[in-house]
């Protein structure tokens, strides 16, 4: 388990921001991801019945339309303990292997740091 106030601002930054999309769409799961620029992106789940994404994909997806070559560091906050292998592998395509990706519960606190590998 990682402090949440013990992470560097950047990282903290994008933890809060993928609190607040959670909160604000009222969604399982927020994220955020930082490019090599260091924009951010944040996103909520998306669930419409032709259009299924996690939280973590739609930010994902939003950096790649943006432009974005590469991805620095992504934070998910969700009820659930870990992320999922689909978007482990999103953070990967984008970021490569080792990108980290803090995983957080809704509160902000950090659960885990993981990496996509």
């Amino acid at each position: 388990m990682t402090e949440s106030n013990a992470l560097d601002p950047e990282d903290r930054k994008i933890v809060t921001l993928a609190r607040s999309a959670r909160a604000r769409g009222g969604v399982p799961e927020g994220a955020a991801v930082r490019d090599e620029t260091g924009r951010t992106y944040v996103a909520g789940t998306v669930d419409l019945p032709s259009l299924r994404l996690s939280a973590l994909r739609t930010a994902v997806a939003m950096a790649v339309a943006s432009g974005a070559k590469s991805l620095e560091a992504a934070a998910v906050v969700s009820e659930a303990e870990g992320v999922a292998e689909d978007d482990l592998a999103a953070v990967r395509d984008l970021g490569g292997p080792g990108t980290p990706v803090l995983v957080a519960a809704p509160d902000g606190t950090v659960r885990a740091t993981v990496t996509a590998d």
